[in-house]
């Protein structure tokens, strides 16, 4: 705010050399704005992630190839492997982004977990080069040891587990290295998860090429010595950057308050619901000591009585079980009006689980060659979503946001709902691509049994690659900040586990509902799933989740038109609120 002469005023010109947005430097000070948060500490936290996604793609996008022809199991029980260990590790984050929150704080869970992290990639190393490990001694395997197995999935599983602390708590972290009480600095926020998915994007394209090029051409104990080498020493340069990032501290267990607000509510069903809202309990702006106050709404009325006052008593002495305030209530609001959407996000954490397992296997039955006999790894095809999310989120970013920002008077262009339903149209479009693809492949095994597929080129299935990455730029990374933004200030880590919960819960229903259409196909017929590809249909599950991805596309329209957007009281005002996308209103 300036006076009528222009300069600023005392208070701005303190808000722009500090910090006071609850957050402190390494010292445990209020952080000096010039030297701390911001690209220049973002840039840190998004090395690690790229070190990260090289080494967890590396692992990931080439592990049913690992399962099929190291250790030898069919393509069902492979699949549903990939699908279980997939869904541990995205629901792990619930874990991981609780811990950061209440007890531990997001700098030192990412620390922790990712020394967890390394040891599951020093041990995969291991399990390919120490003798008694190996999984056989001879050149030609049949069979694998069982310690071998044993091993490897302890260490595919300590990945997880790392990932679990990782994920939730680095994305947080490097968005919380913003300060959204501040113009500009919020502005940068809302490009942050673009260029987050940038480096993560990276991150994918060369563990999808260079990893899985080493895995298929030279050996699969070469590819694990150079991720953990990368994870390694990405760690020490996440280290380096402390004196320049802000930090979180953690608030005690954040559940408990949304678990008062409810008993509260409930003990006090039968009194009468004021009139006006403005007689609910609050937190006088002045006594503020942390994070910001909300405002009220009209959605989920019940929960308001928790912040009636009862005559004859006194505030300060009222039982938090007893008495909440209008914020506490609306942050369980937040969380209760989150389950809808959570929920219409499974039908497409379903439909890209698929990229990972079955569309990796249909390159391996393709001609993979290029020029004077050059092979390309069937799982290096992934990279082609890596690039397509790369020109997605660059080009909504530089040329789309600044567009649509003068023609809709948004500050990020469009609201947050309409880019995941954006992605979610083209999420319907890859699995219709991919099922003409299919039905063409299998035409050509029908055609030439001997030679199979082989006549067609890995590129058929550039465009459902492509396809799914352009979507990703839109539905990825809207979802992440939604649930970045919508949820309690003080819950951000667990926000973006719930992201990650919905990919991790689409893994597993993904192996539930395999093996569903699996047993209802066998009854009615031929399974649809068969000991290879050659003798599945998979394009008839391509279809199945075209057509349930459209279904939930009419439910999350439903719902994304009456959402209410989180509600932040003003900084400046005597009263008043903004009704926004998780920002603050600096009048």
């Amino acid at each position: 705010m300036k006076p009528e002469n222009g300069a600023l005023e005392v208070g701005d010109v303190d808000e722009e050399k500090w910090v006071y947005d609850s957050s402190v430097d390494h010292k445990g000070r209020v952080p000096f704005r010039a030297s701390t948060g911001v690209w220049k500490a973002s840039l840190f936290i998004i090395a690690i992630e790229f070190s990260e996604r090289l080494s967890y793609f590396g692992i990931s996008t080439s592990l049913i190839i690992y399962l099929t022809k190291v250790i030898h199991q069919d393509l069902l029980t492979a699949a549903r492997n990939v699908n279980y260990w997939a869904g541990v590790t995205t629901l792990m984050p619930l874990v991981g982004g609780f811990v950061a929150d209440a007890y531990l704080g997001r700098f030192s869970t990412v620390l922790v977990s990712s020394v967890i992290y390394l040891s599951g990639l020093l041990l995969l190393t291991l399990s390919w080069y120490v003798p008694s490990l190996k999984a056989c001694d001879a050149e030609v395997c049949l069979e694998p040891k069982k310690i071998h197995v044993v091993i490897f999935f302890i260490a595919i599983y300590l990945v997880s587990v790392g990932t679990g602390g990782h994920k939730p708590s680095l994305e947080s972290f490097g968005a919380d290295q913003f300060d959204e009480d501040h113009t500009e600095e919020r502005k940068k926020k809302m490009s942050f998860f673009n260029w987050w998915n940038f480096g993560l994007c990276a991150g994918n394209l060369l563990g999808v090429t260079v990893v899985i090029y080493l895995q298929d051409h030279v050996n699969w104990g070469v590819s694990y010595i150079i991720i953990t080498a990368v994870m390694a020493i990405s760690l020490l340069i996440f280290i380096i950057g402390r004196p320049f990032y802000r930090y979180r501290m953690p608030t005690g267990s954040v559940l408990t308050p949304l678990l008062q607000v409810l008993v509260a509510a409930v003990a006090k069903r039968n009194l009468a619901h004021p009139s006006n809202p403005g007689h609910l309990y609050e937190v006088p702006k002045a006594q503020k000591a942390k994070g910001r106050l909300l405002c009220h709404t009209d959605k989920l009325k019940f929960l308001d009585k928790a912040a009636i006052i009862e005559y004859k008593t006194s505030v300060k002495t009222q039982s938090p079980w007893k008495l909440a305030t209008v914020t506490k209530v609306e942050e369980l609001k937040l969380i209760l009006n989150m389950i809808p959407i959570w929920l219409a996000t499974l039908p497409f954490g379903i439909s890209i689980a698929q990229a990972s397992t079955f569309f990796i296997k249909q390159g391996a039955t393709l001609n993979r060659k290029i020029g004077d006999g050059f092979m390309i790894p069937s799982a290096s095809i992934f990279a082609l979503a890596a690039i397509g999310m790369i020109i997605s989120v660059t080009v909504y970013d530089k040329i789309l946001v600044p567009i649509l920002r003068r023609a809709t008077g948004n500050e990020r262009g469009i609201t947050i709902l309409q880019r995941i339903g954006i992605g979610i149209l083209f999420t319907i479009t890859t699995m219709v691509v991919a099922a003409l693809v299919e039905r063409k492949r299998l035409a050509a095994v029908k055609r030439d049994p001997k030679f199979g597929s082989m006549s067609m080129s890995l590129f058929w299935l550039a465009p459902q690659f492509v396809i799914i990455g352009v979507g990703d730029g839109f539905t990825l990374v809207g979802l992440q900040e939604y649930f970045y933004d919508q949820v309690p200030d003080s819950m951000r880590s667990l926000g973006i586990a719930f992201f990650l919960s919905a990919m991790g819960a689409g893994s597993f229903l993904s192996s539930l509902l395999v093996t569903l259409v699996d047993q209802i196909t066998e009854k009615t017929g031929k399974s649809w799933f068969g000991k290879d590809l050659n003798s599945s249909r998979i394009d008839n599950f391509y279809w199945l989740l075209a057509g349930m991805n459209t279904v939930n596309l009419l439910f999350y329209v439903f719902l994304a038109k009456r959402y209410s957007y989180k509600k932040v009281q003003r900084i400046r005002a005597e009263a008043g609120c903004y009704e926004g996308e998780g920002s603050v209103a600096v009048v």
